[in-house]
């Protein structure tokens, strides 16, 4: 049996309760990809499902791995599979919101949920692109269907989502504002926001005027920025609560104003990461990685994470793109 590293919990908790262990590597079934895993990338949700929340009800009691970013090296293919080959460089958010194990020094998934890596990236950069990214582009594309001229407003511009998201509706032509902390104004200008506020410095609803689409990335639950972004929405606009989804009260209170309120959730789509990655490719987007951290400090990413400060992403190294882990 070969083993692997990767980082298990046991119970729900604080960043305490994660662990480096040793675990049975596992093998591609029919359709599947053996990925020997670069670079891991956290987000959010990992946070939240490690305390418990996030996607805890869909993964049941731990022990288990999470993870869900990954970025590596093809290793083996199972029966089947003809859009892969072993030696190629691939990133992907398999199995979203199931268990994927991204946490670790192999991965296993159906091969269409990955694609080929942005070649003008490492693979660190690549790792911290598939869950964000492609939630900003499902947001945008699939559920807003933004529009050339349309205005769109992020909140939490500068984070792992808001930045794709920032990038995403300008390339698609809209008017982007973003809400950030002043700090960070300057390099979100950067990457295509045309209007930035400060949240910290007053309400924003009374700097917006008004938007076509909301992408909140915040939720009531922190200054009930869900419900107060209804004020700055044209009639028929759309909010998409994406962390928190939407309230039967918010619900009603969209539909009494003529607006729309959604949840949202990502899944995994093997051909808009590689939309994606030709976009990256061709200088479009620009990936924010705030630090690479290696495997065995996964609790210090998550601690870090948690304060909702960081700029980009943070990406956990697992392995060396040309060595064979183990």
């Amino acid at each position: 049996m070969t083993l692997m590293r990767a980082i298990s919990q046991d119970a729900f908790g604080g960043p305490e309760v994660l662990r480096s262990v040793r675990l049975p590597r596992p093998e591609p079934l029919p359709t599947e990809v053996l990925v020997r895993v670069v670079s891991a990338g956290i987000n959010p949700v990992d946070v939240k499902t490690r305390e418990g929340g996030g996607m805890a009800g869909v993964l049941g009691e731990p022990p288990f791995v999470l993870g869900w970013d990954v970025s590596g090296v093809v290793e083996e293919i199972g029966f089947g599979v003809h859009t892969l080959r072993p030696g190629d460089e691939v990133y992907g958010m398999p199995w979203f919101p199931r268990r994927a194990g991204g946490f670790a020094e192999y991965v296993t998934a159906p091969s269409r949920q990955f694609a080929l890596k942005p070649r003008s990236v490492g693979h660190d950069e690549a790792a911290a692109v598939p869950l964000a990214a492609l939630t900003a582009w499902q947001a945008l594309v699939d559920a807003a269907d933004v529009r050339p001229g349309q205005r769109v407003l992020v909140h939490a511009a500068a984070g792992g989502v808001g930045h794709f998201a920032v990038q995403f509706a300008k390339h698609l032509g809209a008017h982007v504002i973003g809400t950030a902390r002043e700090g960070k104004h300057e390099w979100l200008r950067g990457l295509g926001a045309d209007e930035l506020i400060d949240y910290t410095a007053g309400p924003f609803e009374k700097e917006v005027g008004e938007v076509d689409v909301v992408v909140d990335l915040v939720g009531d639950g922190h200054d009930s920025t869900s419900t107060r972004s209804l004020d700055v929405l044209v009639p028929g606009g759309l909010l998409l609560a994406i962390p928190s989804g939407v309230s039967p009260d918010l619900l009603r209170q969209a539909e009494k104003r003529g607006l729309r309120a959604s949840a949202f959730l990502v899944e995994p789509d093997g051909p808009a990461l590689a939309r994606i990655a030709r976009l990256i490719d061709e200088g479009h987007v620009e990936v924010g990685v705030e630090e690479v951290l290696p495997l065995e400090r996964a609790a210090e990413a998550h601690e870090r994470l948690a304060t909702g400060r960081t700029r980009g992403k943070l990406v956990l190294r697992v392995g060396e793109p040309g060595t064979a882990a183990g």
